[in-house]
């Protein structure tokens, strides 16, 4: 029979890993299956500029893994038993369950209200590609034109949250869309993890692109056309996009896998579930603690080192060379922040996460943002390029490794 190998999410790292493991593990004797809920590839770091209206490639992942010998199955996930070694997906035909024998965790994470009022109901976000082609849709009304030349009344957009995803947007739709009115709304200092050069930079942006930005504003609640501040302000809005902070789906942690208090999968070095010794994971739903002994913020960076890890330390197990896992880094960088299409900021860290006094701006700092895009998606469109004539076989004993044992009765690390 052969070994299952179910992956649940098709994102950077879930792409990656069953891609990685497609190439380098033989399929006499083990099957990966692929369970995502949207028939496209999502470049969610590339959301913000679909929303601002621009084209934003979407690979199929049917043709993503078209003669890989990975299966596709487009259902969203619903429940895992990790007990019964189980996944219950919902899909148009009502869905089912899923056996496996290996589970790699990957369904990343989504927008977080922050427990604000009104979130749910009135804001926009850019955490997923509908959510992104609905705001795109809000701005669309906003920005047109009728035929004697006046626009719909209201043209404000609030952009609450100073973070990465945050600033990026807020910057995309003021470069696309240069009727409108954008506000940045900053819990506290404008780009304060950045460096004192790039804060400037950021500022100066910001002010080239007509961005009203407001530090040191909490938002309280939100309206249908309004945002209510805990100082008692009221900023109208016409469209609120909420990038104020990302969570798990809390599926992990109804499972009953160990999670930390946010959700998170909590893992050993190789990206393997504590709790549950045939459960990987990877993306933004790990709590990897990185080289520095930091856990790795949620970042597309991350994704490929956990994921890196994961596959490396899967085909390990299951191949019987699991004496020695090799351990990937696990560090986070720096930071790529896009200031729309021809500006930017490049901001490395240091070891513990602290900005360094230099960074790179401008045209060179978008380029080199692009180029990072352009190349993730490439490998993602292309998971088994290179496929080797004679991949892996498992070892005799790999089912072994679904009741948390190693290759040869070892107990695994």
């Amino acid at each position: 029979m052969k070994h299952r190998i179910v992956v649940l999410g098709a994102g950077y790292a879930g792409a990656y890993v069953a891609g990685t493991l497609a190439r380098r593990l033989s399929p006499a004797d083990s099957e990966i299956t692929v369970v995502n809920a949207e028939p496209d590839f999502v470049q969610r770091l590339r959301l913000h500029q679909l929303a601002a209206g621009q084209k934003i490639e979407a690979p199929q992942l049917a043709d993503v893994f078209a003669g890989t010998g990975v299966r596709l199955r487009l259902a969203r996930v619903t429940a895992v038993d990790p007990e019964r070694q189980v996944v219950a997906v919902a899909d148009a035909d009502g869905g089912g369950e899923l056996g496996y024998d290996t589970l790699c965790y990957t369904l990343g994470s989504h927008v977080a209200d922050c427990g604000v009022p009104g979130v749910a109901e009135h804001a926009f976000d850019v955490a997923g590609r509908p959510s992104a082609l609905r705001l795109r849709e809000r701005l669309d009304r906003l920005d047109s034109v009728d035929r004697s030349g006046s626009r719909d009344e209201g043209r404000t957009v609030l952009v609450v949250g100073d973070g990465l995803t945050g600033i990026e947007t807020a910057t995309e739709i003021a470069e696309s869309r240069p009727g409108l009115s954008v506000t940045l709304v900053a819990r506290g200092e404008l780009g304060a993890r950045l460096s004192a050069g790039a804060r400037g930079h950021l500022r100066r942006a910001c002010d080239r692109l007509g961005i009203t930005v407001l530090e040191h504003t909490t938002v309280e609640a939100v309206e249908a056309t309004r945002v209510l501040c805990a100082d008692g302000t009221v900023l109208a809005s016409d469209a609120t996009v909420w990038t104020a902070g990302f969570t798990v789906n809390p599926i992990a942690a109804v499972s009953g896998l160990e999670v930390t208090e946010h959700g998170r999968i909590v893992v050993d070095r190789t990206m393997r579930s504590v709790s549950h010794p045939n459960v990987y994971a990877a993306g933004d739903s790990v709590h990897a603690i990185g080289d520095n002994g930091r856990p790795l913020p949620m970042s597309c960076a991350s994704a490929g080192f956990t994921g890196r890890q994961v596959t490396t330390a899967i085909v390990a197990r299951l191949t019987g060379t699991d004496r020695r896992i090799a351990n990937t880094k696990l560090e986070y960088p720096g930071n790529h922040i896009s200031l729309g299409r021809r500006d930017g900021i490049l901001q490395m860290v240091d070891g513990e996460g602290r900005a360094k006094p230099r960074y790179v701006g401008g045209r060179k700092a978008a380029r080199i943002k692009s180029g990072i895009l352009k190349t993730s998606l490439w490998a993602t469109s292309h998971p088994t390029f290179g496929l080797p004539t004679r991949r892996r076989r498992l070892a005799a004993d790999a089912s072994d490794t679904s009741a948390g044992k190693a290759v040869g009765g070892r107990v695994a690390a």
